[in-house]
């Protein structure tokens, strides 16, 4: 029997690595398509199959994996003349790995239904490098079952995987676990501004942090690894797509009547590294802010 197509669409920063394990860590036949050639050319020295559209893949993958920047790309998707829904169909497995709101998740899942065919919104987390070594987390809003059937090719790219409950329930959790990131960052970064003001290196200040209760994912991979070296790249989760992730963790907070102040405090921090020039650097570049760098 000839082996099944998985599709990809949207092939980024980290849509690509988790891609290229698809094929090589999972063994599976990939479809991809991106609007950019260069990563479906890397991809193909891998043995990834390359599509002419993304109307193409969702013609022949019975499961299509979308990796977008932002909800309002996935919604163009979903609803071109020959998107995603043109062409859902029964059986078929739709399953959003961006960061997108739970409004347009709920909606594109409503929409998908009528046409037989199952929704997932599937977020990641981690780094960059967890997508290169497929050690992803992924957290899950959906069908039980529709997970259980798509969870041998999530776990090529991914080393933990949540089921979070009903449609919606994948984004809120990654929603709210960016909204917990932004804010530790945040206060990490200031306080190594206030112990280089003190004369404590901060350096010192990390390291005892490590052995403390500020210890954090957030200290090891964003404070040692960004703000001490002072190594903001472009290409990585930048400020304009933190800031993005922020406001939708406020239209949640909102939605709740939930105050939020301190996500407030950094969304305005966030406009303020926009305004410096500073958008499309790695987040923690919000460090060189609080030192008065930019």
């Amino acid at each position: 029997m000839e082996q099944t197509i998985t599709g990809f669409i949207g092939l980024g920063v980290m849509g690509e690595p988790m891609c290229r394990n698809l094929r090589v860590r999972g063994g599976n036949r990939v479809l991809a398509f991106d609007l950019n050639p260069d990563p479906l050319q890397r991809l193909a020295q891998h043995g990834v199959e390359t599509a002419k559209t993304a109307g193409a893949v969702a013609r022949v993958c019975e499961v299509v994996f979308v990796s977008l920047p932002s909800g309002t790309e996935l919604a163009a998707l979903a609803r071109a003349d020959d998107g995603l829904l043109a062409s859902a169909r029964p059986g078929q497995v739709v399953v959003d790995l961006g960061t997108s709101p739970v409004s347009l998740t709920r909606e594109l899942a409503a929409a998908f239904a009528e046409r037989g065919a199952a929704y997932l919104d599937a977020p990641v987390a981690r780094t960059r490098q967890a997508a290169e070594s497929g050690t992803l987390a992924v957290m899950v809003g959906g069908d039980a079952g529709v997970l259980e059937r798509v969870r041998p090719l999530m776990a090529c790219f991914a080393s933990d995987i949540t089921h979070c409950g009903g449609v919606g329930s994948g984004q809120v959790t990654k929603i709210l676990n960016n909204m917990v990131l932004f804010q530790t960052v945040t206060a990490l970064s200031e306080a190594c501004a206030i112990a280089r003001g003190a004369g404590v290196d901060p350096q010192v200040l990390f390291d005892a942090f490590s052995k403390g209760s500020a210890d954090s994912f957030a200290l090891r991979n964003h404070g040692m690894k960004a703000i001490l070296p002072g190594q903001f790249p472009l290409r990585a989760f930048s400020v304009n797509y933190a800031k993005k992730d922020l406001e939708y963790a406020l239209d949640l907070a909102a939605d709740g009547g939930i105050e939020a102040g301190g996500a407030r405090n950094v969304l305005q921090l966030f406009q303020q590294a926009i305004e410096a020039g500073a958008g499309d650097q790695y987040f923690p570049v919000v460090s060189r802010l609080l030192n008065h760098e930019i």
